[in-house]
């Protein structure tokens, strides 16, 4: 309310303020000086007198309008904010009334919870002194049947005594004759192992000779078919070579790669005299394609071969 009270009051010199200075001007426009103006057919004109009333009469209705529409807009904002104060404190009761009946809500539910607290200690009692109850009558009744139970032991007990007796000789007869009967089997299968394991390792020991007997054979037979093509390749190169006086005791080492159709690849030199090794490098360019062997294991080591060329002179 003090801030409303400040606004109105702050509006209404701001709007009295306005006004004077309406006012003033207004009282300078009658202060200022004319200028007569003579011709010859003069128009009827107003005197500077009426000039002055009618300006004056003019700012003050203007000042009067706006002092009414200040007033009409300080009256509207004046019930706006009295309405948003009843707003407020309309609002500010429903909240007390919401917070009055949540709190009787809450005590309500929290005198539900205490009640239900209490009933459920109750039937927690009742329920402990029923165990209670129980235990003691299942206490009893076990105590009765182990009595019972006793009593009915010590009447079987010479008869299982002798019964058990016989039936434990007899268990540990038959245990001896399994015993005896594992170990001979056990015994039987050893020696069954042991003679397999000698026949297999004597089996293996023949496939590992046989094995090496081939293989050994085998690389001598590819040996034998690499020195041939070597030597095959070897003529043809020789075939194609142009020979000189200048080469004679000379020598150059040549590196040659083939396809699988004896096609060379690739052919460059390892090292050697640069005139017998321009002819050899010539010499297997003019062969294009070598001897090779269709054997697999004689082609892998005939498709990257180092040669020695010396030409025969």
């Amino acid at each position: 309310m003090d801030a409303l009270t400040s606004g109105i009051i702050k509006s209404f010199l701001l709007h009295f303020a306005l006004a004077g200075m309406l006012f003033a001007s207004a009282n300078l426009q009658m202060s200022k000086p004319t200028v007569m103006q003579v011709q010859l057919n003069p128009v009827m004109e107003e005197t500077p007198d009426e000039k002055v009333v009618s300006a004056i009469s003019v700012d003050q209705q203007a000042v009067e309008r706006k002092v009414a529409e200040l007033k009409r807009k300080e009256d509207a904002q004046k019930r706006a904010e009295e309405k948003r104060i009843r707003d407020l404190e309309r609002r500010a009761v429903q909240a007390r009334k919401d917070r009055e009946a949540e709190a009787r809500r809450i005590k309500k539910l929290e005198q539900q919870r205490q009640a239900k607290l209490a009933e459920k200690r109750k039937a927690e009692a009742q329920a402990k002194k029923a165990r209670e109850v129980e235990k003691k009558q299942r206490a009893d009744a076990e105590k009765a049947r182990k009595e019972k139970l006793q009593a009915e032991q010590a009447a079987k007990a010479a008869a299982e005594k002798r019964k058990s007796e016989e039936d434990r000789l007899r268990e540990a007869e038959a245990k001896r004759k399994r015993q005896e009967e594992e170990a001979k089997r056990k015994a039987q299968e050893a020696e069954q192992a042991r003679q397999k394991a000698l026949q297999e390792q004597l089996l293996q020991e023949q496939l590992a000779q046989e094995q090496a007997a081939r293989a050994k054979i085998r690389q001598q037979q590819v040996l034998g078919e690499v020195d041939k093509y070597k030597a095959l390749i070897m003529q043809r190169i020789q075939s194609n070579l142009l020979i000189d006086e200048k080469m004679k005791g000379k020598q150059c080492r040549l590196n040659i790669r083939l396809g699988f159709n004896g096609l060379v690849t690739q052919a460059k030199s390892l090292g050697g005299d640069k005139l017998v090794c321009e002819a050899a490098l010539r010499a297997v360019r003019m062969a294009d394609t070598l001897p090779v062997s269709k054997d697999k294991d004689v082609f892998e080591q005939l498709k990257n071969i180092n040669l020695t060329i010396k030409p025969n002179l």
